[in-house]
C-alpha cells in the first residue's frame, strides 16, 4: 500500500484546505478535522454544531464547513471559543467522532458470520456521489443513493472504497425567467473550497492516472474525499499537463455531448481501476452502480490479458466473478449508447487490440443482441454480459428489467432472466430531522437507526399523539419560514424583490403536499392540473385549505421537460393560487431535506411501470409525513393499506391510465386525505391521521433504509450470487 493513502502523512501544507492551527483557538482545533470527513453531516448535532458557530456565515457559504471556518471573523471565533457550552458541545462531537472512527467491528453476514477483508474492500463506482450539497458532485437520485450507500458501509463498517469523478462545474444551477422558461448557469467548484484531500504518490509528488482516449494520454490528479471510515476517490482532469479539450473530459456533470458523455465514462472506468491500482488497493469485488463505469470490465479483461497471456474469453470469464452491476433505468432509452464511428475513435485500434478483440468482436461486447452489425454500443449490455449479478432497484423493477433485456438471453423465458433486485432504502440519520431524531432515540434508543421491526413498531406505539403532532407541526412551520425566506431572497443578480408579498406564502397550518423531482414526462408534472377548476377549488377551500410546494430541475437539452416545467411554474404564479401553491427554484440536497422532514403528505405519479424505485417518499416516510403515490417502485413494495395513500389501479401502459390516475388523485384528496388530516379533537389534534403517521413509521423506517440495503447487498450480492 503506498505513502499516499495515509493523509497525516502528507508533507505540510498539502491540505489545500486545512484551516491554519493559529486560525482557530485551542478550545475550536477539533472543528478543523471535524470540517474535513462527511461524518458531521449525519452527526447527531454535527451540523448544528457548525452553524451555531456562526448562523449568518453558515448560510452564506451554503452549508460548507471548510469556507465557514476560513471565512469566519475573528472576533466571533474568540465569542464561541470563550462559550463554555458551546466548546463542551464541540469537544462531545470529536470524542463521538473519535470512538466511530476506532470501531474495528466489521460487518459480518447474520447467517454464516461472514465478513469481507479491509484489505480486500469492495469497489463501489459511480459517475455521482450525493453526499452534501457542499460536495457539488451529484444531480439526483442516482447521487444521492450513492451517498447513502456509502455512509451505511461506513455506520455498517463494511470495508469499501468508492471512485468517481471530481466535476469542475458539477451540475447546473436553476433560475426561471419571469415567463417560468428554465435557465442553466455553472459555478467552478474549488477544491481549496470543498472538504477534499489531494492524493500524492510515494514520492510525495501529485498521483496521476494515465488513460488513452481520443489517440492521445489523458491523465487526471485524484483528490479524496472522507465519508466517515469510507475513502471517495475523485479523478480530475483539469490540470495544465493536459490539452484544453482534455481538462473538460471531467468538466460537467452528464453535460456537453455524446464524445464528452463516452470519454467521462473511459475515465470513470479505465482510469478508476488504474488509480486503484496504483494505491496498491486490490478490491474483492467491483460494484458498477449504473452503467456508467462499464468500461471498468474491460480495463479488468486487459489487465488479465498481459499478465498471463490468455485469451479475452478467458479474462472475461475470470473478471465476472470480480463485477457486480446495478441497473437503475427501466426503459431502454435512458440507457446509454454510443455509434460505432465515435467507439471507435475514442478508444483507438491499440486498446481494442490489447484486449484480443477485433473491432467486430469489440462492438459486439455492448450491442443488445439483435444481429445488427452497426448498432450502437450500450454500456448496460457490456455490464450485462461481464458481470456475474446483476440486480434492479425494487422487486416491480427486476420484472421490468428482466422483460427489457431478455433479448440477450434469448433461449431463456423472461422469468429466468438473470436479473434480480435489492430494493432501494435511504440513510436515515443523515434524512430524519433532529426534532424526530430526538423523539426515536428517547423512546427507541439511542441506537435507533439499528432497531428491528418489533423494535420500532413498539418504540413508536409510546410516542403520545400529542408528542409527534407538535413535533411534525413545528417542522411544518419551519418549512414555510423556509420557503418564505428563499422567495425573497435576490435571485440572479435581481437588486428587489418583493419581501411582503413572499411572506404571505403559504399557511403553516394548512394540509401541505411535496412533490420535487426530476422534471420529466413521464413523472406527470401536469396531473394535478388535469382539472384546474377543482384544483383551484380545493386549494381555497377556507375550512379545509391545502398548499403544494414543487421544486425540480429539466435537463438543459430536454426541452419538452422545459415546457413542462414552465407551465407548472405559470401555474404556481397564477394569482388564484400563488398563495398556496409556490415551486422553489434550483433544487438540491437542502431544499430536498427541508421538504422531506416536513410536509404531511408526498405526492409521487409516474407513469407505471417506470418508476425504477424512488426514495423521496422513504425519507418522508421515516419523519412522519405519508405517501400519496401510485403503486410502482418501492411503494408497491411499501404499502399495506393503512400506512399511507394510493392511486390509481390501472395496468401498466393502459391507454387511459393518466385519466384514470388523475380522476384517482382527485377522489384520494378530496374523500379520504382531506377528512382524515382535518378531523380534529377538542384538543386540536387529528388521531386518525396520527395514527397513519405512527403506522407509516413503523412498518417503513426499518426496512426501507440503506443500512438493510447496504446488508443485502453484502450478503446477497457480494459475498453471493
Amino acid at each position: 500500500m503506498l505513502a499516499e493513502l495515509e493523509m497525516d502523512e502528507l508533507p505540510a501544507g498539502s491540505h489545500q484546505n486545512q484551516v491554519s492551527s493559529s486560525r482557530l483557538p485551542s478550545s475550536l482545533v477539533d472543528l478543523d478535522r471535524l470540517s474535513r470527513n462527511f461524518w458531521w453531516s449525519w452527526a447527531a448535532d454535527g451540523a448544528a454544531v457548525f452553524r451555531d458557530l456562526d448562523s449568518a456565515t453558515w448560510a452564506a457559504c451554503e452549508q460548507n464547513p471548510c469556507v465557514l471556518l476560513r471565512e469566519i471573523s475573528d472576533f466571533r471565533l474568540a465569542q464561541m471559543a470563550a462559550d463554555p457550552l458551546y466548546i463542551e458541545r464541540v469537544r462531545e462531537l470529536a470524542g463521538t467522532f473519535d470512538r466511530y472512527l476506532a470501531d474495528t467491528r466489521l460487518w459480518s453476514a447474520p447467517a454464516s458470520g461472514v465478513s469481507i477483508a479491509p484489505e480486500y474492500p469492495v469497489a463501489y463506482f459511480c459517475a455521482e456521489f450525493g453526499i452534501h450539497n457542499s460536495l457539488p458532485l451529484y444531480s439526483g437520485g442516482l447521487g444521492i443513493l450513492a451517498g447513502d450507500h456509502l455512509k451505511s458501509a461506513s455506520d455498517l463498517n463494511l470495508p469499501l472504497v468508492a471512485v468517481g469523478l471530481m466535476y469542475r462545474f458539477g451540475y447546473f444551477r436553476q433560475h426561471l425567467r419571469t415567463d417560468g422558461w428554465q435557465q442553466e448557469s455553472y459555478r467552478e467548484a474549488m477544491p481549496a473550497d470543498l472538504s477534499v484531500e489531494p492524493v500524492n504518490d510515494g514520492a510525495g509528488q501529485r498521483l496521476l492516472i494515465e488513460v488513452a482516449m481520443r489517440r492521445r494520454i489523458v491523465r487526471a490528479q485524484v483528490w479524496r474525499a472522507n465519508i466517515g471510515r469510507v475513502s471517495l476517490y475523485l479523478l480530475d482532469t483539469n490540470i495544465p499537463e493536459n490539452e484544453e479539450t482534455d481538462r473538460l473530459v471531467t468538466g460537467h456533470l452528464y453535460g456537453g455531448d455524446r464524445e464528452t458523455r463516452l470519454v467521462q465514462e473511459m475515465m470513470l472506468g479505465v482510469g478508476g481501476v488504474r488509480l486503484l491500482r496504483a494505491l496498491g488497493i486490490s478490491p474483492v469485488v467491483y460494484h458498477l452502480n449504473e452503467g456508467h463505469s462499464a468500461f471498468l470490465t474491460l480495463e479488468l479483461a486487459r489487465e488479465i490479458i498481459a499478465t498471463e497471456k490468455s485469451s479475452f474469453a478467458e479474462a472475461a470469464e475470470k473478471v465476472r466473478q470480480r463485477c457486480v452491476f446495478t441497473t437503475h433505468t427501466p426503459v431502454a432509452a435512458g440507457h446509454d449508447e454510443f455509434e460505432k464511428s465515435l467507439l471507435q475513435e475514442c478508444f483507438g485500434p491499440q486498446e481494442i487490440a490489447a484486449l484480443r478483440l477485433t473491432p467486430e468482436e469489440f462492438m459486439r461486447l455492448g450491442q443488445n443482441g439483435a444481429g445488427n452489425s452497426e448498432s450502437a454500443f450500450g454500456l448496460t449490455p457490456l455490464a450485462l454480459r461481464m458481470c456475474r449479478s446483476t440486480n434492479a432497484v425494487s422487486l416491480k423493477h427486476g420484472e421490468v428489467s428482466r422483460s427489457l433485456w431478455q433479448k440477450l438471453w434469448p433461449d431463456r423465458d423472461v422469468n429466468r432472466v438473470p436479473i434480480t433486485s435489492v430494493t432501494n432504502g435511504v440513510h436515515s440519520p443523515t434524512w430524519v430531522a433532529p426534532l424526530i431524531r430526538s423523539l426515536f432515540a428517547k423512546h427507541l434508543g439511542a441506537d435507533w437507526a439499528q432497531q428491528d421491526r418489533g423494535a420500532w413498531a413498539a418504540g413508536i406505539d409510546r410516542i403520545s399523539d400529542d408528542e409527534l403532532w407538535r413535533s411534525h407541526s413545528l417542522l411544518r412551520e419551519k418549512l414555510v419560514a423556509f420557503v418564505r425566506d428563499r422567495l425573497s431572497q435576490p435571485r440572479n443578480g435581481e437588486s428587489e424583490v418583493d419581501e411582503a408579498s413572499a411572506q404571505t406564502r403559504l399557511d403553516p397550518n394548512a394540509l401541505t403536499i411535496g412533490f420535487a423531482r426530476r422534471v420529466a414526462e413521464y413523472k406527470r408534472w401536469a396531473l394535478p392540473l388535469t382539472d384546474p377548476a377543482r384544483f383551484v377549488r380545493l386549494v381555497n377551500d377556507a375550512e379545509r385549505p391545502l398548499q403544494f410546494v414543487f421544486s425540480g430541475k429539466a435537463h438543459p437539452q430536454d426541452q419538452g421537460a422545459k415546457l413542462i416545467l414552465q407551465k407548472v411554474a405559470k401555474w404556481a404564479g397564477d394569482p388564484l393560487l400563488r398563495h398556496r401553491v409556490v415551486f422553489l427554484e434550483d433544487y438540491d440536497q437542502e431544499i430536498a431535506r427541508q421538504l422531506v422532514q416536513s410536509v404531511d403528505v408526498w405526492l409521487n405519479v409516474p407513469r407505471r411501470p417506470f418508476e425504477a424505485s424512488g426514495t423521496s417518499g422513504e425519507k418522508v416516510a421515516m419523519n412522519g409525513g405519508l405517501n400519496f403515490s401510485v403503486l410502482d417502485g418501492w411503494w408497491l413494495e411499501g404499502y399495506d393499506g393503512t400506512n399511507g395513500f394510493a392511486i390509481g389501479n390501472s395496468p401498466d401502459d393502459a391507454l387511459d391510465a393518466d385519466v384514470a390516475d388523475a380522476e384517482s388523485f382527485y377522489h384520494v384528496l378530496e374523500n379520504e386525505i382531506l377528512p382524515l388530516y382535518y378531523d380534529r379533537d377538542e384538543h386540536g389534534i387529528p388521531r386518525g391521521w396520527v395514527a397513519m403517521m405512527k403506522r407509516s413509521i413503523a412498518t417503513l423506517a426499518p426496512q426501507f433504509n440503506s443500512d438493510r440495503m447496504v446488508s443485502e447487498y453484502a450478503e446477497r450480492i457480494y459475498l453471493g450470487e
